[in-house]
């Protein structure tokens, strides 16, 4: 089994001879001003998590969008710094977007184009010409600062995501003897959905020119395949999973991404959560003795509404729970400046109030919505004191939610409600699956959980602790670099 220390081993033996960069539109550490002082911190990001003990073991360097706005501050000419702060281990390269490009790359191509044409919700795609413009310029952008690094060195570069599939075939001109990954955080959706894309060909040519493509689920990279064949003339192998497209070989392969389990069992079972658990629920004042949670980035694909009808359907088919059950929403916005995730925020408080004034009573409110930040600790105290954690996505690539819930839960208390379409329901088959469309089927799956004997319920968690305890990330994150090794 992959560990945190197998991973340094590999790391240590193996990459000794190539120089490691990894690149994402997240930075693994952000400087801000706190008042006159500078602060840095991470953020919550499995990526992060997964990379930044790989690249502090190898002396690597991280590549992505310089976002705080202390960053300009503490880089040197060449906009690098070394991190972590306090014991530096490897380098950051920030790429400097003014707002008028980060408006045209990251919310306008890259969230109102590729984010909805992958995530299968039925949210119309917007596609702009000025849009591409920014998203290319962007590529290059990112793509000239990985030169910069790399020049003719023996390096292995991992790319993160939608934001940069232009990257690849910029950097393999410049460098053909470069060995690059990229994988693909969401969902890849069918040839049918993807054709309307006026860029599709850039966009796969882009893709094609990595060496290794990874994909959450053997589905989603199936369909990647499709896709090529039905735009390109390439040579599309599905049994071995690859394309030889214009002189170079890719690999397309599922990779799971996942958690360190380890350190969430071990944070969650401490006596500092179990005290911490009190003081949630007095600062929430829950009265209910059965307890569901959710925490989700207020976004349309994370189906927040299908949610809260589902739980209003539950509480009318069993009215049993009223006045016991209560649900806890975390959910922190996002992208709130463009006009889907107004609307969408605004119909999830109208829906909280009716459905609240519907069912209340002088002490009990079904539904608690917060929208603010919650440590590591509290998020973890949440998870132990519920009953169920109901994910409802409409389409993930993995969700890393319940994961984090699995490993954190005790096994004689908890249970996952989970959408069938997250990549994570291929995985944890032992979680009460549904059809977050079919309020009916939810509201079934919420009282199927909250009324599993112990028994099953114990070793419906066991299964799934070993699982991800098995396929964490340390897991992920080693396989992909074990398979650009190979390549190199």
């Amino acid at each position: 089994m992959w560990t945190r220390k197998s991973l340094k081993e590999l790391i240590s033996d193996k990459l000794k001879d190539h120089l490691f960069v990894v690149a994402s539109n997240r930075e693994p550490y952000i400087h801000k001003y706190s008042r006159d002082k500078i602060i840095h911190f991470q953020p919550a990001s499995g990526v992060v998590t997964a990379l930044d003990p790989v690249l502090q073991t190898c002396n690597g360097i991280w590549v992505a969008h310089g976002s705080g706005d202390a960053d300009k501050k503490v880089v040197d000419e060449k906009s690098r710094i070394k991190v972590p702060p306090e014991d530096p281990k490897y380098t950051l390269k920030r790429v400097w977007i003014n707002k008028e490009e980060e408006t045209g790359y990251y919310y306008g191509f890259s969230n109102e184009a590729l984010w909805p044409l992958c995530h299968i919700v039925y949210t119309k795609p917007k596609f702009s010409e000025s849009d591409w413009n920014y998203y290319q310029k962007i590529n290059e952008r990112f793509a000239q600062a990985i030169l910069e690094e790399i020049d003719q060195k023996n390096a292995l570069i991992f790319l993160q995501d939608y934001h940069l599939t232009l990257v690849p075939k910029i950097i393999k001109k410049a460098n053909p003897n470069a060995k690059i990954a990229l994988f693909w955080h969401i969902p890849w959706p069918n040839p049918e959905v993807f054709r309307i894309c006026p860029w599709r060909k850039e966009i796969l040519e882009g893709l094609l020119s990595a060496d290794l493509l990874g994909f959450h689920i053997h589905y989603h990279a199936d369909n990647f395949l499709e896709t090529v064949n039905n735009e390109l003339e390439a040579k599309v192998d599905k049994i071995a999973s690859s394309v030889v497209y214009g002189g170079t070989k890719t690999l397309v392969r599922p990779y799971p991404i996942s958690i360190d389990y380890e350190k969430i069992a071990k944070e969650a079972a401490s006596g500092e959560i179990a005290a911490d658990i009190e003081k949630v629920k007095e600062e929430l004042g829950i009265t209910g003795e059965l307890i569901g949670v959710g925490t989700d980035r207020i976004d349309y694909t994370k189906g927040i509404i299908e949610k809260f009808e589902a739980i209003d359907r539950f509480l009318e088919q069993y009215p049993e729970f009223q006045g016991r059950f209560v649900y806890i929403q975390i959910g922190s916005l996002s992208r709130i400046h463009l006009d889907t995730y107004k609307k969408l925020n605004d119909e999830i408080n109208g829906l909280v109030e009716r459905i609240n004034w519907k069912y209340s009573s002088d002490s009990w409110s079904p539904i608690i919505f917060i929208r603010k930040y919650f440590t590591p600790h509290q998020l973890l105290a949440i998870f132990r004191m519920a009953n169920i954690c109901l994910i409802s996505a409409l389409h993930d690539g993995m969700n890393l939610v319940a994961k984090e819930y699995v490993a954190a839960a005790p096994d004689n208390k908890g249970m996952l409600v989970l959408s069938r379409f997250t990549g994570a329901a291929r995985e944890l088959t032992d979680a009460i699956t549904f059809n977050p469309f079919q309020p009916e089927d939810c509201a079934e799956a919420i009282k199927t959980a909250l009324s599993l004997p112990e028994k099953e319920r114990k070793q419906r968690m066991k299964k799934m602790k070993a699982i991800v305890r098995e396929n964490n990330i340390y897991s992920w994150s080693g396989k992909i670099i074990e398979a650009l090794l190979k390549l190199s």
